[in-house]
């Protein structure tokens, strides 16, 4: 059984990276009091880092937890630890390909979860989204709930919606989105976010002209080829991780 004292010390700018993912999503207003992210183990894949339970804006390299896929902490000490870390631990289990996860509660994308219109790619910074964003409804699994995922069984209910996807909605809750790296599933977050917005605020004036599957396609491949220059900003904009 692998425990903190076998299990090799993840990488120190790794862990940096996870502490200044979670201030950068409470900067941009993605996160506030609540919210999360993770990143998996370096060492091992079958292990997440992810913060204690607290604010993710207060987060410091002291605060973070390592956890197996079943959501049970190493290393925590007493120490309170998420809720939801189910979340985390059942989409890696489910997605090798997935390296990060954040899960929020930004506000223009919950609209899109609780109604009949898709979050689609208004504009080219969130091509990711041209593959649509799946849909969670939590009451096809449990019934009626406090709409968190505060087990195994609804994790695995969760990562089995978002599928190949890089983004799912919650219904009456939030959103989740992964990447193949701590950047890009921090740019997803964001954009999403942005993207939520700028639809919104479209559909208003009339009828909207979506990026088709293609230019969404081309348009994510490309952002991912520029995620230094936004998180150079972003890291800037947090200052010094502690």
């Amino acid at each position: 059984m692998v425990d903190a004292v076998t299990l090799p010390a993840p990488d120190s700018e790794l862990v940096d990276k996870l502490v200044a993912a979670n201030r950068i999503l409470y900067h941009q207003g993605v996160v506030d009091g609540f919210g999360h992210a993770s990143v998996r183990h370096d060492k091992s894949p079958a292990h997440f880092l992810l913060a204690r339970n607290m604010a993710p804006g207060l987060v410091r390299r002291d605060d973070i937890v390592t956890f197996d896929l079943d959501g049970a902490a190493l290393d925590a000490g007493e120490r309170r630890v998420y809720l939801e870390r189910f979340i985390h631990g059942e989409i890696y289990r489910a997605r090798p390909d997935v390296q990060a996860i954040v899960h929020s509660h930004s506000p223009s994308v919950i609209p899109f979860g609780v109604t009949a219109q898709p979050l689609r790619p208004i504009f080219h910074m969130s091509g990711f989204l041209g593959e649509g964003a799946a849909m969670f409804e939590i009451r096809e699994i449990a019934g009626d709930t406090n709409m968190l995922i505060s087990d195994n069984r609804l994790g695995a209910a969760l990562a089995a919606s978002l599928g190949a996807r890089s983004t799912v909605l919650m219904r009456g809750h939030g959103s989740t989105v992964v990447g193949t790296s701590i950047e890009q599933a921090v740019y997803r977050a964001i954009y999403a976010e942005v993207n939520a917005k700028l639809q919104l605020q479209a559909v208003t004036l009339g009828e909207v002209t979506y990026l088709n599957a293609n230019e969404a396609a081309k348009a994510a491949s490309t952002n991912d080829t520029q995620l230094a220059r936004t998180w150079e900003l972003w890291l800037r904009q947090v200052g010094t991780i502690e």
